[in-house]
């Protein structure tokens, strides 16, 4: 796959705003995944070559970060918090229901592309234990007869 010349155009005039292209690196793979839908190596290696760096560097900087994806998601993507909070208030529960519901597991997508799921180490709700983040929709406290609503609501 190969950026369209806008999403070039627009890596290229975000790194034009700092003194060294490699300033720009994060903003020009979030560009590159929200055109590719993902971070392929050769969307990476684009990247890279566009801010003059090598691809293991653009590679290495991607991986380190999970706002970043390498293969494509859902048209939503649920996250269930797991920190302490979530799982002292019922996150396994609401995690093994939307398992059971959805037929997949963590970090699967559904077979009709509606629905990836995955963990996150934190949401940063505490005060809504257990939550769950359906894109950028939060829900809590959440209890697993709640989830089948939830999910109508992302038909």
């Amino acid at each position: 796959m190969r950026l369209s010349d806008a999403a070039r155009s627009a890596i290229v005039r975000l790194a034009g705003q700092f003194p060294q292209p490699r300033s720009a690196l994060l903003g020009a793979l979030f560009v590159a995944q929200e055109e590719a839908g993902a971070l392929h190596p050769e969307v990476v290696a684009e990247v890279a070559a566009l801010l003059g760096l090598p691809a293991s560097e653009a590679a290495a900087v991607a991986s380190f970060y999970h706002l970043y994806r390498f293969r494509p998601e859902g048209r939503h993507l649920i996250q269930v918090c797991t920190n302490v909070s979530c799982l002292l208030n019922g996150c396994r529960a609401v995690l093994d229901d939307l398992r059971r519901r959805l037929g997949i597991q963590v970090g699967e997508t559904t077979p009709d592309g509606r629905f990836t799921l995955k963990t996150a180490e934190c949401l940063a709700a505490c005060e809504a234990a257990p939550v769950v983040m359906v894109g950028p929709d939060r829900h809590g406290p959440l209890r697993p007869e709640q989830i089948g609503e939830i999910l109508e609501r992302y038909a």
